[in-house]
């Protein structure tokens, strides 16, 4: 996504659709979301994440002005603010929080850490909402590397404070009328079980499904699969993102996430149109679909 693209009609979408959906639990619409939402503005000279391999890791430290540009280029799936995502219709955002060394604020990563901080950015998203009453978010906060119980903490705190009377606890049924009559805008999925169990407004892990491939075949073949296998009772995630290796990386080395995900842009898209019409007990059925960088604006 790109910030030069014309803003649709898609800020406020939720409060168009038709009278027939507005009493559908949530997890049965098709919600559109963002891959690695944050990753627009990953920070190029921030050490690799620990969790990554140790012989990347090796290379950051004999070569960072090799390894990180590298990494940069193919752990960028958004080129676009939280804002603007959310203007063009996102409302499923992929959190990914980590501690950066030396740091006491919490940052978001994906490879390397970003610039901005999780309370910058969820005080952007708090203010979004509060420019569009009737639009939900789905916030799922995830991995949470080097992150300390007394940091789960006091970003629960900040959570609640900045999302007062906006949190839609995981003892409801949500649907969007009922969301409305209750001023609900933010549903947040925890992904560290032990916290989100002590937490009654905090939602479990959503799965997800992906195929971890850069095959864009094998991507919708997986997904097919897993449409046969059934799916959870709540909410979950459809990943069409495309998923680059060591190989592949050192084959295409004038590639980039961007270039590699066009290329397959029109199957993934294609696939998605027709995902719609999935149907359970004779019923239509619905999905969270995440979607990985120009995808989200064309898709809607």
């Amino acid at each position: 996504m790109e910030d030069r693209e014309p803003l649709g009609p898609n800020q406020d979408w939720m409060s168009r659709l038709p009278e027939q959906l507005l009493d559908v639990p949530l997890w049965d619409l098709a919600i559109p979301g963002s891959h690695d939402s944050m990753s627009y503005c990953l920070d190029g000279s921030s050490p690799l994440l620990r969790s990554e391999p140790a012989l990347l890791r090796l290379s950051d430290q004999l070569c960072p002005c090799w390894t990180r540009p590298c990494v940069e280029r193919w752990a960028t799936t958004q080129q676009t603010s939280l804002r603007r995502q959310c203007d063009l219709g996102v409302r499923f955002l992929d959190l990914r929080i980590a501690k950066k060394p030396k740091s006491q604020c919490l940052f978001f990563a994906h490879g390397l850490y970003t610039l901005t901080t999780v309370k910058e950015a969820l005080t952007e998203l708090s203010h979004w909402l509060d420019a569009h009453k009737q639009e939900v978010l789905l916030l799922c906060c995830s991995h949470f590397e080097s992150v300390t119980e007394q940091d789960h903490q006091d970003l629960l705190n900040f959570i609640n404070s900045e999302f007062r009377g906006k949190i839609c606890s995981s003892q409801c049924v949500p649907t969007l009328r009922s969301c409305w009559s209750r001023g609900h805008q933010v549903i947040i999925s925890y992904d560290d079980q032990q916290v989100a169990l002590k937490h009654p407004e905090l939602w479990p892990a959503t799965p997800y499904r992906y195929a971890d491939s850069a095959n864009p075949h094998e991507v919708i073949a997986y997904l097919n699969q897993e449409k046969l296998r059934g799916r959870p009772a709540r909410f979950f995630v459809s990943g069409l993102n495309l998923t680059e290796d060591a190989a592949y990386v050192l084959l295409h080395p004038r590639q980039d996430m961007r270039k590699m995900t066009t290329k397959a842009l029109k199957l993934l898209l294609g696939w998605t149109a027709e995902a719609a019409s999935w149907t359970r007990a004779g019923r239509r059925e619905h999905r969270v679909l995440r979607l990985l960088s120009t995808s989200v604006s064309s898709a809607l």
